[in-house]
């Protein structure tokens, strides 16, 4: 292969969940511009639709689909459009996820009264909102000779960030996940299916608006504490997430699988002294 091809998605169809999210906005803009054709799947219909219309106005390919990841009938009911309007699926991306309000718990609060609800839900969104649309869309690409696989981790996994217990215990699961699904895909179908994940560092999302910025576009002090111990001294750009997930899915990271690759701008290496 040319090394000019080898980080194309080229007539690639890759499923982007989350895909009306902020993260998953820069990932559907940066497939379809290695020549991938992304499903935008997430449940915000009007976004859905504007992004496709977007990158077919540009001359490129993309479909829409409305659909819950926790909700395994409207996975496979997407499944059945994705493969009448394609015939194949080529590739995951399990960007939906994330923290909410539930899940948090405030430093002040009293550390044996957590809303366990809402640390499962946070947990839940996090964990089977990865495993259950790699059940349904990875049986397709099992079917139809492979793929890869990306989730997405968080350096809340690896390291004790205040606040986001359920969503730290959750990526740690992805994390568990991403490991073990990678081998037993490999004991199954060789090197036809990969897995492995990005670990962003501190991003700024729907989620974490709150916590990270004041209404005035200010760090708060938590995005204060972020940002000195991250080496970079900033937050990453989600555009800077890309050339990592362009590089999972395509033919240049063909022997890498269970593996977590981290974009975090030097957090999880750095001290802090």
């Amino acid at each position: 292969m040319e090394s000019n091809e080898l980080f194309s998605l080229k007539g690639k169809v890759i499923v982007v969940t989350g895909g009306t999210g902020i993260l998953g906005g820069a990932f559907v803009k940066g497939i379809a511009a290695a020549g991938g054709i992304p499903v935008i799947l997430g449940r915000n219909r009007e976004v859905a639709e504007q992004r496709a219309a977007e990158i077919i106005a540009g001359g490129g390919d993309a479909m829409p689909v409305v659909a819950d990841v926790l909700d395994e009938a409207a996975m496979g009911k997407a499944k059945d459009l994705i493969v009448e309007k394609y015939g194949r699926i080529d590739g995951l991306v399990n960007s939906a996820g994330g923290n909410m309000p539930e899940g948090i718990l405030q430093n002040d609060a009293d550390i044996f009264s957590m809303n366990i609800e809402g640390m499962k839900k946070a947990m839940v969104l996090n964990v089977w909102g990865t495993i259950i649309p790699t059940q349904v869309f990875g049986a397709v690409m099992a079917k139809n000779g492979g793929g890869s696989i990306v989730n997405i981790s968080s350096v809340s996994s690896k390291q004790v960030v205040t606040k986001v217990l359920g969503y730290s215990m959750g990526k740690a699961a992805v994390d568990c996940y991403t490991q073990w699904f990678a081998v037993e895909m490999a004991n199954r179908f060789g090197d036809a299916i990969r897995m492995n994940a990005i670990m962003p560092g501190f991003f700024l999302t729907e989620q974490n608006r709150t916590l990270l910025t004041n209404p005035d576009g200010s760090y708060t002090d938590r995005g204060n504490l972020v940002v000195k111990n991250t080496p970079f001294k900033r937050l990453g750009n989600p555009q800077e997430l890309v050339g990592a997930l362009i590089y999972l899915l395509s033919d240049a990271s063909r022997f890498v699988t269970g593996m977590q690759l981290g974009v975090d701008g030097g957090f999880t290496v750095f001290s802090g002294v």
